[in-house]
This record gives structure tokens, C-alpha cells and sequence, in this order.
């Protein structure tokens, strides 16, 4: 007789669990914005670093303000920023104020890789004026014939605001622009 009601017991048992099998199972549900919270994308810190050091060294070779933000270097954002200004740095490097007058100087004056002593570079700098006008450039880069033109000519531009033609009056005197 037992026999019988331990089969019953365990077939009421095993229909049991194989309805709650069967049966969805409750799940918690999300708390609210928790499908929304996805870490950010990173991007190459080190492209947006080179950049970052490109917009820097354009911008001090223009005697402007460095840029800033706040944002992580590997973010979609930093790479984004770093983009726009290194474009907008090199779109105005391009074009210094006296272009015209820088050029015909250098028709004059020498290469852009003149490398006699006293005078170096294109526009003809010597020690004191590159000290005066680019020491950073000067300590990173040598002197003025090692520069590209354009740095050359900002660092020219910058001497200009201060004290025109005067370090090249000859030349300036036969370009027309004194």
C-alpha cells in the first residue's frame, strides 16, 4: 500500500515542477535609465594628444591663446575639439597677415635655409631678433633655418607689431613697404 502513494506523491511532485519550468519566471525589472547608461565609446588618446600638440604649437607660433577643454583625451568629444581646432590652427597659419610682404623680403634677403652666420633663415634673423621673437622655437627647433617658412614668417609678423620693417630696411625700402 505504500508503494502505490510514494509513485502518487512523487508523479504530483514531478508535474509540479514541470509546470513551474514551463512558467516564465519573474524577472526584477530595470530600474529607470539603467538601458540608457552604456560606458562611452574611447577613442585614441594618442591622436587626439598629437592634435592637441599640433593646435598648441600653431597657435604659440601665431602669439595666440592655447586652447583648453576640460574633457578626457580618449573621449568621442576631446577627438572631436582637438579636430576642429588643430583645423582651424593650420587654416590660419596659412595665411599670415603681411604675406606679401614676407615673400618679397625673402626674394630678397635668402633661402628659406640660409644658414650663414649672423644671419639665418629666409628672412635673415639673427641670434638677438630669434631670442627676442621665438625662444621657443628657437630652443625646440634651432635656428631660423631650420623652421618652416610659415614660422618664419609668424615669427616676422610678431616682430612686425612691435617694430615694423625695421630689422630689414634695406630690403623693405626696395619691396616698397617701409
Amino acid at each position: 500500500m505504500l508503494l502505490p502513494l510514494a509513485l502518487a506523491v512523487l508523479v504530483v511532485a514531478g508535474t509540479v515542477s514541470g509546470f513551474s519550468d514551463a512558467a516564465p519566471r519573474h524577472r526584477a525589472a530595470p530600474k529607470p535609465g539603467a538601458l540608457l547608461a552604456r560606458p562611452a565609446p574611447r577613442v585614441n588618446a594618442k591622436l587626439t594628444r598629437r592634435l592637441r600638440a599640433a593646435t598648441w604649437r600653431w597657435q604659440v607660433v601665431m602669439g595666440r591663446r592655447r586652447s583648453r577643454l576640460v574633457a578626457p583625451l580618449d573621449t568621442r568629444k576631446a577627438l572631436r575639439y582637438w579636430r576642429r581646432e588643430a583645423r582651424r590652427a593650420r587654416r590660419l597659419a596659412a595665411h599670415p597677415p603681411h604675406r606679401l610682404g614676407w615673400l618679397c623680403i625673402h626674394r630678397y634677403e635668402g633661402s628659406w635655409r640660409d644658414s650663414g652666420d649672423p644671419y639665418w633663415g629666409g628672412l635673415q634673423m639673427d641670434r638677438g631678433f630669434m631670442r627676442a621673437y621665438a625662444p621657443r622655437l628657437l630652443l625646440r627647433r634651432g635656428w631660423a633655418n631650420h623652421w618652416s617658412a610659415l614660422e618664419q614668417m609668424w615669427v616676422a609678423e610678431h616682430a612686425h607689431r612691435g617694430r615694423g620693417y625695421t630689422p630689414w630696411p634695406n630690403t623693405a625700402r626696395f619691396c616698397g613697404l617701409s
